[in-house]
């Protein structure tokens, strides 16, 4: 596994199934924000109204109830923290975990440079390109991004790297850049992942979540679990 792959093997159906969600996404214009409630603090985030079809399908998730008793499941230092894997409410210690997601995916709503992977936003995970070249999220895996700052001689090997990814589209602009260097963030996904929300309080929590001690897999040694989920605004 490559660690700058924030994602894990999903089922794919048709699109079909997510148009009961488009009703929602031509009317909703409020702010919506969710409370995230785990075993290590609160994490209260805002959802862009800009991505309608990962707003809508995620109030959805947290409103049935997915994300309540999951673990975060995949943390990587300097990185990520991620988790939507239900069937990590009953896993046992050593147990491999992250491989579900439920079986659809939702098109890219990927608004470079408007949103970027700067410290604190919130990212749907989704296969590789190898397998997804259409850049699909999965409907269920998130990821908080916390990362660091980079220098310009490290933002300048990412772009090389981004531009290989990206069949040269994607540029980082100079005010994104100069984010990068102050405050931080992962620019190596930049392009080519959703973000649709924002940290608006907690980053402490996903501070001390990015830390924790891990297995090989970056699954942590002791459970960051989800108390529960609920949509708050």
């Amino acid at each position: 596994m490559k660690r700058s792959r924030p994602m894990k093997t999903f089922c794919y159906l048709m699109w079909m199934l997510m148009l009961p969600l488009s009703g929602m996404a031509q009317t909703d214009t409020l702010r919506h924000e969710v409370l995230v409630e785990t075993n290590m603090g609160n994490i209260r985030m805002a959802l862009f109204n800009e991505t309608p079809v990962h707003r809508d399908n995620f109030i959805k998730m947290v409103k049935e109830g997915y994300y309540d008793g999951i673990l975060f499941h995949r943390v990587i230092n300097r990185f990520m923290i991620q988790t939507g894997d239900s069937t990590t409410r009953h896993a046992l210690p050593g147990d491999s975990v992250g491989e579900y997601s439920p079986p659809y995916t939702l098109q890219p709503e990927i608004l470079f440079p408007r949103y970027y992977h700067k410290r604190g936003v919130v990212a749907a995970a989704r296969e590789p390109d190898n397998v997804n070249p259409n850049r699909e999220s999965s409907p269920a895996h998130f990821y908080i991004v916390y990362g660091r700052r980079y220098t310009d001689e490290g933002l300048d090997k990412v772009q090389e790297r981004i531009t290989k990814a990206t069949d040269g589209k994607v540029t980082l602009p100079p005010e994104v850049r100069q984010w990068y260097k102050d405050h931080g963030g992962t620019p190596h996904l930049d392009g080519q992942y959703t973000v649709f929300g924002e940290v608006l309080e907690g980053m402490d929590v996903v501070d001390r979540i990015q830390t924790v001690e891990t297995d090989k897999r970056d699954r942590p040694l002791q459970d960051v679990r989800i108390i529960r989920a609920t949509v708050i605004k």
